[in-house]
């Protein structure tokens, strides 16, 4: 399918100041929509200028909550060109969530595409200063007019970008994370392994809770016994143990994170030993206790790698390597942050250069 481009033609003033960018919160000039009815498929891809998206009040998407999302992020090369990373294994997940919330798969190409052209026309909104990225969403929704609890017929998938600092304003420093024994955010045989805007809601709650406690995030455990580490909010979580990088396995309550798998690979090309296993809460408090936990850390897109130095438990509290950024935690950042601007060799091909497609 071509995808036609209309220019604004009211561009938006961009940010004067990059070093107060924070998270997603102004967005660039245009957007990708395509959509998709069932006796069609997909349908009249096009980039527009960025404009509100017109709904009918029974959109399935209010009611049922049948959505899902990406996140991926555009970086300034130091040679001028702007580079995306594993920008191909976004697309490749977003039709895993399409299918798992019983949603339309789209073609990988055409999303790769969307967003290469989109970041190509606005270029001039991807931030040059240290740190800085230009955030990319993809995001399907179901439309439609009707109420009734089955899956929709018509489906939207848009592309926004914003301008963004780090994801943690505070900067790279360890954070708190206080461990929920109340509220769960997955089960097995739920959705927690796709990227649905549910999971993220079901999670806000214990969310604010812990930050009115002073904590940053809240890290989550099972469903069932509520005694196995999943993940944190918007991160998978690794902790380092006797040497041994230690994380979850994958099943239907974690999010399979794209940084969290570059992360293993490039710990198992250092010739680290990796334990994908299911995680104790008390295995962790334990291998403390014996002087075994050295560091702990989260791995998105959205934060890259964000230390943490403080872990709360029922009564318990620990602080991990004199609550501050430990050499692992340092190393992967560096590294993926090198990776991702282009700066170190790739060669695991994640990286690509956004073409130049306007005259």
């Amino acid at each position: 399918m071509k995808i036609t481009v209309t220019r604004t033609q009211r561009p938006k003033p961009k940010p004067e100041d990059e070093n107060k960018l924070g998270f997603a919160r102004t967005f660039s000039d245009h957007m990708f929509v395509v959509e998709h009815e069932a006796e069609r498929g997909w349908f009249d891809p096009r980039i527009v200028p960025y404009q509100k998206i017109a709904l009918d009040p029974a959109s399935p998407v209010f009611h049922y909550a049948q959505e899902i999302f990406e996140g991926a992020k555009a970086y300034a090369l130091d040679n001028g060109e702007i580079g995306l990373f594993r920008i191909r294994d976004n697309a490749l997940r977003m039709n895993r969530s399409a299918d798992r919330m019983c949603m339309p798969a789209i073609d990988v190409d055409l999303q790769v595409e969307a967003i290469n052209r989109l970041v190509d026309l606005d270029r001039d909104w991807v931030p040059t200063s240290e740190g800085t990225s230009l955030y990319l969403r993809p995001t399907m929704i179901a439309d439609g007019t009707s109420l009734g609890a089955h899956t929709a017929t018509r489906f939207i998938y848009f592309i926004i970008c914003s301008p963004t600092g780090t994801y943690y304003q505070q900067g790279m420093k360890p954070i708190r994370i206080r461990i929920e024994t109340r509220h769960v955010r997955a089960v097995k045989g739920g959705v927690g392994r796709a990227k649905t805007g549910g999971n993220y809601a079901a999670s806000f709650k214990a969310s604010y809770a812990a930050r009115q406690e002073g904590f940053n995030e809240v890290l989550w455990l099972d469903g069932r016994e509520q005694k196995y580490v999943q993940e944190v909010g918007a991160m998978n979580m690794m902790f380092v143990i006797d040497g041994k990088i230690v994380t979850s396995e994958l099943g239907d309550t974690i999010l399979p994170g794209i940084t969290r798998d570059s992360v293993l690979a490039l710990a198992k090309e250092k010739g680290l030993e990796v334990v994908e296993d299911r995680v104790a809460v008390d295995y962790l408090f334990d291998a403390y206790d014996k002087g075994l936990l050295t560091e702990a850390f989260g791995t998105g897109t959205a934060a890259v790698i964000s230390p943490v130095g403080e872990l709360a438990w029922n009564e318990r509290t620990i602080t991990i390597n004199d609550f501050a950024i430990g050499p692992v935690s340092m190393m992967f950042y560096e590294e993926l942050s090198c990776i991702q601007r282009q700066r170190c060799p790739d060669t695991h091909g994640w990286t690509t250069i956004v073409p130049h497609y306007q005259a």
